[in-house]
């Protein structure tokens, strides 16, 4: 769902007859509603049955798929995307159903191909779109993506079983809107900024007022006896270091994979790009992809000998030697490919180990809202990461061929900026407590690694 739409993105005004403002949306509103939508699908998996709401997050992607396939115009296409970002609301509710049925030896591994799932999915996504987007009608992108979410709502139908770990008590829909009012200005603010100024009405709006609205949210959250997100749990140490660490990576890896297909991209003319066809870009991001989907059970069966923190720590520092191996070359796809082959181990091993230090410091009752707001906190950083490349990209520029290209120099900063932030990530993480605190009665099947 993520990058379905990359490859044809500069073409859509052509495409919907639209301006590229309007079809800016087509990006960002899937961004938004997967942010707003993650945290509370989490919630009412808690409550309601994981699996239940697992289908229902499905059904509405699907559904979102065939209208953005059907409609002709860009107002039919923002509806579909935005319908298509629910969808992502599976991911956290899928880590938790593995924590409810799943037994011990097998949950480690389980937890870590369900977390780099994000990451397979647009590692592979993106080769295979640009070849739909070259050779094929563009509709069916959005018929494919229907297809797969219609695979995955039989499958778990016929596989997952029936939820059975609940929370009682009545949903939070004020909490629900606040957090949704909050979170919708402040990403705004942040991934529409470079487009609209950053000190314009509309950016300072939508950013103050999401600040200011979350402020008021938390201190009703705090206050409310069925909160949607226990903001005590989440202010424990271990998961607020674990938050903030997982926002610092996703930067990090969001940069690299913005900045990696860019320059493969940009004309060899320039004296800045490659010249590579957007497939061959792509295909230049794929090993990043498939390291996740290699080592996701190896990360699983390294978290019970060393444990998840270790894991976060080292997957920050490897993802940052991977920014600094293109940082030392970057005239050919070979050390594009060899970055991006770092950088998947090291987002592998990070994206593994952050559920599991979530879990182990909330109640199973709260395990999917836990890791509900992880993910959010992950849209968060990934926006923070788009608005801040797009910037400096779009600033530090040369003209050629009448057009405005990035220069080498803001390339450069760009991979040293997501370096620090990936070495800022493993210092978050080496602060996370050696043993995760937990209250009297909570249940956990997770093992008590270091």
């Amino acid at each position: 769902m993520q990058t379905v739409i990359v490859p044809i993105q500069a073409e859509l005004p052509e495409l919907l007859d639209a301006s590229r403002a309007d079809t800016a949306w087509v990006v960002t509103i899937t961004l938004l509603t997967a942010a707003v939508a993650t945290p509370i699908a989490g919630r009412l998996g808690d409550m309601f049955g994981k699996r239940r709401v697992a289908l229902a997050t499905l059904a509405i992607m699907t559904l979102g798929s065939v209208i953005a396939a059907v409609m002709p115009d860009i107002t039919g296409v923002i509806i579909g995307r935005g319908l298509q970002g629910v969808g992502m609301g599976i991911l956290p509710l899928g880590i938790s159903i593995m924590r409810d049925v799943l037994p011990e030896r097998r949950l480690p591994g389980g937890i870590a191909l369900m977390s780099a799932t994000m990451g397979i999915g647009g590692a592979i996504g993106l080769p295979l779109s640009a070849i739909v987007a070259e050779h094929l009608d563009w509709h069916l992108l959005f018929w494919m993506s229907g297809a797969l979410g219609v695979t995955c709502f039989a499958f778990i139908l016929a596989v997952v079983p029936v939820s059975v770990l609940r929370t009682p008590g009545r949903f939070d829909w004020l909490g629900a809107f606040g957090l949704a009012a909050g979170v919708v200005g402040l990403l705004l603010a942040l991934s529409r900024g470079n487009e609209w100024g950053w000190a314009s009405p509309a950016t300072l709006g939508c950013g103050l007022g999401g600040i200011v609205v979350l402020l008021a949210w938390g201190w009703y959250e705090l206050r409310d006896r069925n909160p949607l997100v226990d903001l005590r749990v989440a202010a424990r140490r271990p998961v607020l270091l674990t938050n903030l660490a997982s926002m610092l990576l996703s930067f990090g890896m969001f940069s690299f994979n913005i900045l990696i297909p860019q320059y493969l991209e940009l004309p060899s003319g320039s004296g800045v790009g490659l010249g590579y066809s957007l497939l061959v870009a792509s295909l230049g991001m794929l090993p990043f992809g498939l390291m996740m989907l290699i080592l996701a059970p190896v990360a699983g069966r390294l978290i019970v000998v060393v444990g998840p923190k270790a894991m976060l720590v080292a997957g920050g520092i490897v993802v940052a030697i991977g920014y600094g191996v293109i940082l030392i070359d970057f005239s050919t796809i070979w050390s594009a490919i060899i970055a991006s082959t770092v950088a998947g181990i090291g987002v592998s091993v990070s994206f593994a180990a952050t559920p599991t230090l979530i879990m182990r410091s909330v109640p199973a009752t709260e395990s999917a809202a836990a890791n509900g707001l992880n993910s959010l906190m992950r849209s968060i950083g990934t926006t923070i990461a788009a608005a801040l490349i797009g910037t400096l990209l779009a600033t530090i520029t040369l003209t050629y061929q009448g057009a405005e290209v990035p220069t080498e120099s803001a390339f450069r900063l760009t991979f040293v900026i997501g370096l620090v932030v990936a070495l800022l990530s493993a210092s978050v993480a080496a602060f996370i407590p050696r043993h995760a605190s937990r209250r009297a009665g909570e249940h956990t099947a997770l093992p008590d690694g270091a």
